[in-house]
């Protein structure tokens, strides 16, 4: 084991029940506080290397998985309150000894609803018999690693080095930073019983929380409930999230609202909904106090495995896709299959176009699944409807889910601030921004198209076989999903696409392509645009061979009771009285 686990292990050794269950609370953790296994915790989690690939894979290998985001958060345990400390010391311990977990749980808890709950540890290690050793180290850590006693939030920390000239007139500097976040598939998070939530925020006091107007309306009361069995107050926002508000007015409303409720830079704000309010909330939180952090519970297949735990927050603006954002990943992301029982059909078939494309150039183990569950996936909402838990549809649903959240998860946070363009996860997705919105299509149809084109230039380079081409588009089209629109044949739209995308890729087109087999990626990097046209027009003549020309069900924005955002993206946004009055309304407090 490492230095860190090896110490949690015989900390965790060193303590019995019967501690724990002193009467005296302030006796109880006094002890605690002098015992040198205490001490030798206490500095193993200030000296943590928590972003290193190497402790990772330490609690991979102990099974100590479930304790990794408390032990990285307990790198700032001497700014912690005692609540936050002992609630995270006990998740870390349930990891490493189930029933030891229990004790300190139980512990935590009683420090939680005690008055010394709010108190900080540092000041209770300087008023402690042990005072002058916790004295003489939260001096030492100023100097030498002030992140570990006065973060600003325990989720990031920066670094950097600068070297100038002798007269100081010229100054090289290089800066880096580091974060994390936990991805869980999880079943039924509004369950009373689902700690994770009441984990979160019942010692940060309340819950801010914004949340989609169509799940509000769904699972508003599911909520409410929630933080109220739990005794958290629950400071609600509620916002309508259609495609068509995925702009600037939105964020502002949204950062209005942050400051009205005063917002702290330490308190991660809870995000419930789907793929725009993912986007738009993300963003508010990455330019409030310049970086809030906030939990994301995703709700739609769009968001719960790519917008949800993606760092690329953003909204639309001027009639183009994500004009503006942010690099800014959720400190938590859930995805929670039970939100898709309440989605239209047409909802959860565009959002399966964002699986797909992971399936095709990163995982050809998930491409199988896909192929496996077929038709069944939309018609049982990931199983959830029409079906038992411990069914084929259900287990094989959960294993989707997670196959396309790691695949993401490892393509993205790699390259967090999308600092080169080798992204497997673009996908699909350079030509159909620049005709998404023309069309009125739902992101996934537009994907979808994409996709279907990317697979025959593949083919026609040779890098994929005609049964691999040919593969790809049965999955696609065998979930509804769009290969073809007319769209395509505006040749000036499609050009101009791919001129704005090679903008954007820093000067290169670095098309994602699947190469050598299904689950494998490779990059094209030139096409003119007679090479595009014809392309174009061969690719046409295969869509219609296929069942309704490769047209999908439900393409349109329309289809699916969206406004369609060809007929609004260039009207400028006026904030009348109406608006204004509807937006003071959205605060509730429960």
């Amino acid at each position: 084991m490492t230095k860190t686990t090896s110490v949690v292990a015989a900390f965790i050794g060193a303590y019995d029940s019967q501690l724990l269950a002193y009467p005296d609370l302030d006796h109880a953790v006094e002890a605690i506080y002098c015992h040198p296994a205490f001490k030798d915790l206490l500095l193993c989690f200030v000296d943590c290397q928590v972003f290193s690939s190497e402790l990772g894979q330490e609690f991979a290998a102990l099974g100590a998985i479930q304790g990794l985001p408390a032990c990285r958060r307990l790198r700032t345990c001497l700014n912690l309150s005692l609540a936050s400390f002992f609630g995270l010391l006990a998740e870390l311990i349930a990891a490493f000894d189930v029933a030891a977990g229990v004790y300190w749980s139980a512990f935590a808890s009683r420090i939680q609803s005690s008055i010394l709950g709010d108190h900080k540890l540092l000041g209770q290690l300087l008023a402690s018999q042990e005072q002058a050793f916790y004295q003489e180290l939260a001096l030492r850590l100023v100097e030498t690693n002030p992140h570990a006693i006065y973060p600003t939030s325990s989720y990031r920390e920066s670094h950097g080095h600068v070297v100038s000239t002798a007269d100081d007139q010229t100054i090289e500097a290089v800066m880096s930073s580091s974060t994390f976040t936990s991805i869980k598939v999880l079943e039924n998070v509004l369950d009373p019983e689902q700690p994770v939530l009441k984990d979160t925020y019942l010692t940060l006091g309340r819950c801010v929380c914004l949340v989609d107007q169509n799940v509000d309306s769904f699972y508003g009361e599911q909520i409410e409930h929630y933080f109220r069995h739990h005794g958290i107050p629950l400071k609600k926002l509620v916002y309508r999230a259609m495609e068509v508000d995925k702009g600037i007015h939105t964020v502002e409303r949204m950062l209005g609202d942050f400051k009205q409720l005063g917002v702290a830079r330490h308190e991660p704000v809870l995000i419930i909904g789907g793929g725009v309010l993912t986007d738009t909330g993300g963003l508010a939180c990455a330019l409030y106090h310049r970086n809030t952090p906030y939990v994301m519970i995703s709700t739609s297949v769009v968001a719960g495995i790519d917008a949800g735990p993606s760092p690329r927050t953003c909204c639309d603006g001027f009639g183009y896709k994500n004009l503006f954002g942010a690099y800014h990943a959720p400190i938590l992301s859930i995805t929670d299959r039970s939100f898709f029982k309440t989605l239209r059909e047409g909802w959860l078939r565009h959002g399966i176009a964002e699986i797909i494309k992971m399936a095709v150039v990163k995982n050809a183990a998930l491409f199988g699944y896909l192929e496996q569950a077929g038709p069944e996936l939309v018609t049982s909402r990931f199983g959830t409807t029409h079906c038992h838990p411990g069914d084929n549809i259900s287990e094989l649903s959960q294993q989707i889910l997670g196959a396309a959240m790691r695949s993401y998860v490892e393509a993205e946070y790699d390259n967090l601030y999308e600092t080169h363009q080798c992204r497997p996860h673009a996908y699909g997705h350079t030509w159909s921004p620049g005709f998404e919105i023309e069309a009125g299509l739902l992101h996934g149809h537009a994907v979808a198209i994409g996709m279907g084109f990317g697979a025959y230039l593949s083919h026609r380079l040779n890098w994929i076989s005609a049964e691999e081409f040919h593969r790809i588009l049965r999955l696609i089209d065998s979930f509804g999903l769009s290969l073809w629109h007319d769209i395509l044949l505006n040749k000036d739209t499609l050009w101009a696409a791919q001129e704005k995308i090679v903008q954007k890729r820093g000067g290169n087109l670095v098309v994602p392509l699947p190469k050598g087999a299904i689950g494998q990626c490779g990059y094209l990097n030139a096409l003119t645009q007679h090479e595009l046209n014809e392309a174009i027009a061969a690719y046409r003549d295969i869509c219609v061979t296929y069942p309704r020309q490769g047209i999908g069900i439900d393409p349109l924005c329309s289809d699916v009771g969206l406004e369609d955002p060809s007929t609004v993206a260039h009207i400028p946004v006026q904030l009348d009285s109406a608006y204004e009055e509807d937006s003071a309304q959205t605060l509730s407090t429960v």
